[in-house]
């Protein structure tokens, strides 16, 4: 035999990544990144400003350090360009709702995710009787956390939709499950001749239209209040289904794209988001990871690969559908009548 031995510690460190998880996770939460908006501070400071400990404090702001999560300038700490950007609470490209939504829920519940191989059920708030989207929709707290979570991780999608796609064929797009609506605005943001708005549940409504009348596309943009399992989806030039898809089993995901098809003008567009596995099934981990997700959180949700989503797109009758990789882990299914 030739050549180095291979080494335990790459086996180790993906077993102890729950560590530097839980550490960004407890960041966001405890609000460090927004302690920080203002400029450096230093231990003793961030503690008092906190409340935490001091046994433990510099170890966890230096561990942040070294996960490049924050800056370090003699004994001062400060947010990195990314932090600053994106989790400072209350400015506009704020991706910790996601993060929140992650740590008091999904945290816990990937703590079952051998029991949920084993039994192929989910393991969240649905093993004490209910449904997820049901019970998330019936309690108005955690619903603002889910929304603010669905716009801290679409938002960055959407500038990507806004740019890719070719808007300047369409006059309307309507986003499916648009939760506080941060993909209509932000496409109609880019481009001005276009009208639209939002589709989903009645409680979600309020929330939506206090983000349109803050962003001031109020004429513009419209709530379309309705359940995708029972109501027709609205008409638009373009549908947008993002998150969507991924929740559902294979007959529901069939369901819904026969729907939209229905709901479109010939000529109009379908685009489908979502953290789709390569179709190898080899590279996007974060999509693979995803499917066990909707494993410990849905009876029968999984993620699918590009070419998956195109197959189910001809089969709903759409006359031609390509897929296109996007920014990350995302990829977009464009589907036309």
């Amino acid at each position: 035999m030739s050549g180095e031995s291979p080494s335990p510690y790459p086996i180790m460190q993906l077993a102890l990544g729950f560590w530097s998880s839980k550490a960004l996770l407890s960041a966001v939460e405890i609000g460090l990144f927004s302690a920080l908006a203002e400029g450096p501070l230093d231990a003793p400071t961030l503690c008092r400003k906190l409340a935490l400990h001091p046994r433990g404090a510099r170890d966890f702001f230096d561990a942040l350090v070294a996960l490049g999560m924050l800056e370090r300038g003699r004994d001062r700490y400060s947010n990195t360009p990314a932090t600053q950007r994106y989790l400072v609470r209350g400015t506009p490209d704020y991706i910790g709702g996601i993060l929140e939504m992650s740590n008091a829920r999904l945290y816990g519940f990937w703590g079952s995710l051998t029991e949920a191989l084993k039994t192929g059920r989910p393991q969240n708030e649905s093993k004490q009787g209910g449904d997820l989207f049901g019970r998330l929709y019936a309690d108005p707290e955690q619903l603002a956390i889910f929304l603010k979570g669905m716009t801290g991780v679409s938002r960055p999608i959407a500038r990507q939709l806004a740019r890719r796609i070719d808007w300047s064929r369409y006059a309307s797009v309507i986003d499916i499950g648009t939760a506080e609506g941060a993909v209509p605005v932000t496409i109609a943001q880019a481009h001005p001749h276009l009208t639209g708005g939002g589709f989903d549940l009645p409680p979600v409504r309020p929330v939506f239209e206090r983000n349109i009348r803050a962003e001031g596309l109020s004429d513009r943009l419209r709530f379309h209040p309705g359940d995708f399992f029972k109501d027709p989806l609205p008409a638009a030039d373009v549908l947008v289904m993002g998150h969507i898809l991924h929740d559902w089993d294979l007959a529901v995901k069939r369901q819904l794209l026969a729907k939209a098809h229905a709901a479109l003008p010939k000529g109009g567009a379908l685009v489908v988001y979502d953290m789709m596995i390569d179709d190898e099934r080899r590279a996007n981990a974060t999509g693979l990871l995803m499917s066990l997700n909707m494993l410990i959180e849905t009876p029968g949700g999984f993620d699918y690969t590009g070419a998956d989503c195109a197959g189910w797109m001809r089969e709903a009758g759409f006359a031609q559908a390509r897929v296109e990789a996007l920014e990350g882990p995302y990829s977009m299914a464009v589907a036309t009548k």
